[in-house]
């Protein structure tokens, strides 16, 4: 029998993530919990080497279970321990590792104060997440989520509950943090996650043909993210401060080469960067939307502070609202019409008067899937900023839905906003 500290110093650290639910096996729910421990896993130098989706059943849960620990360090289980019928994951695992259920006392009493707080009664639905299999341990004593672990045959196992926050919780404080306890040399893993906008897969990969060979050891990857493009940079190291340098060099290397169109490094959004950019220069902005239908007053207000730099907007769906609340010329949209050049800057200079703002942004188009006409097909957009120095506009051809034509639409205008406070040339467009 190899021993735990045995396995330290000869297997690789390598374990295997199983989510359990019938709504993961037929497509009705997405396995965010999958994605989210193997990136926190990796993240810590711990190796994932497969996630596996089963059914809330005896066979599939077993056979999933015994082959994860033929070659696994240790497995991570989500999914089938609450209080419902079908929560049978304590059940399953009792019958294959042959260990009998029982109370856990502790576990019982939090369930009891946890009903009790919320004016519920004890019930024996309830009672049942407290019966585990015999020589588990509670992850989380303080009774933040219900999850145990064990060991079998030297394979360290975790039981999480399925509801994505609780998963979180104890994949964070209590899984990762033993595992690190345990295996002391792991690598450190690091990431980084550039956001880019106004350039295409293909683009991007041309560019990264040559980029590649500049990277080291590093790996590079991008995925689209619509209507953003992100490009993931990762590496494996012993020190950390090492890998900081290292990212910080390819980062560098990929902002020279894709310039403005890298708007956000990490989590930050469009309209979080806009926001700060904003804040930055003490620059107002209100918006004139039409085919948008206020979705950009809606991702910049989504972002706590707005009310700092963001003084409001005007949804002029129809001809008559443009002309009534924005002082649109009936002659502007009778020669030109309302998907225009000339449209957007009456309109951008508009809201920017009215509101008495210093940026006015502007948004006219096709969204369809109706409307479009051979001159004006249906994903011809049209943008225009107002300032107190000039009133640039452009016409853009968007692709996709209703839905994807809005919402590059948006984009596109927070992105104008950005580009214009930073200084740098706006996307051109048709």
């Amino acid at each position: 029998m190899i021993t735990l500290c045995e396995k330290r110093e000869k297997w690789p650290v390598q374990g295997e993530i199983i989510t359990i639910g019938n709504e993961l096996t037929s497509g009705m729910t997405l396995d965010v919990n999958g994605w989210y421990a193997a990136g926190r896993l990796t993240a810590s130098g711990l190796q994932v080497t497969r996630i596996t989706s089963v059914g809330d059943d005896y066979a599939s849960v077993s056979q999933a279970l015994k082959s994860a620990m033929k070659e696994s360090s240790f497995v991570i289980v989500t999914g089938g321990l609450g209080s419902t019928d079908d929560d049978i994951t304590n059940e399953i695992v009792s019958k294959a590792l042959q260990r009998p259920l029982c109370l856990d006392k502790e576990m019982f009493e939090i369930i009891k104060r946890h009903t009790a707080s919320h004016g519920a009664e004890m019930c024996r639905s309830l009672e049942k997440m407290a019966w585990v299999p015999d020589g588990s341990k509670m992850l989380s004593p303080e009774g933040k989520a219900c999850g145990f672990s064990l060991v079998e045959n030297d394979v360290r196992l975790y039981f999480l509950p399925g509801v994505p926050d609780q998963m979180r919780y104890l994949i964070d404080h209590a899984v990762i943090p033993e595992l690190r306890s345990l295996y002391t040399k792991l690598p450190v893993t690091m990431c980084r996650t550039l956001k880019v906008y106004g350039l295409s897969e293909p683009r991007i990969a041309e560019i990264f043909r040559d980029l590649n060979k500049k990277t080291g050891k590093a790996l590079i990857g991008f995925y689209p993210h619509f209507p953003e493009n992100h490009i993931t940079v990762s590496l494996t190291t012993e020190r950390a401060r090492d890998g900081l340098h290292e990212l910080d060099r390819i980062e560098t290397l990929i902002r020279k080469e894709l310039g403005p169109a890298v708007f956000a490094t990490g989590e930050d959004s469009m309209a979080e960067i806009v926001g700060k950019v904003l804040s930055a220069r003490k620059l107002t902005v209100s918006v004139a939307e039409s085919c948008t239908g206020g979705l950009i007053g809606h991702l910049l207000t989504a972002v706590p502070g707005s009310s700092r730099y963001f003084l409001g907007g005007i949804v002029s769906y129809g001809n008559e609202a443009k002309t009534e609340l924005l002082g649109v010329q009936a002659e502007t949209l009778e020669d030109y019409g309302a998907v225009s050049n000339e449209t957007v800057r009456e309109m951008a200079e508009g809201v920017r008067n009215r509101l008495h703002s210093d940026l006015g942004i502007a948004v006219s188009g096709i969204a369809g899937p109706g409307g479009g006409t051979r001159e004006k097909p249906v994903g011809t957009v049209h943008l225009s900023l107002a300032s107190a120095e000039e009133t640039p506009s452009q016409g853009y051809r968007f692709w996709g839905n209703r839905h994807a034509v809005k919402l590059n639409s948006a984009t596109m205008a927070l992105d104008w906003i950005r580009r214009y406070a930073n200084g740098d040339p706006l996307l051109p467009g048709i």
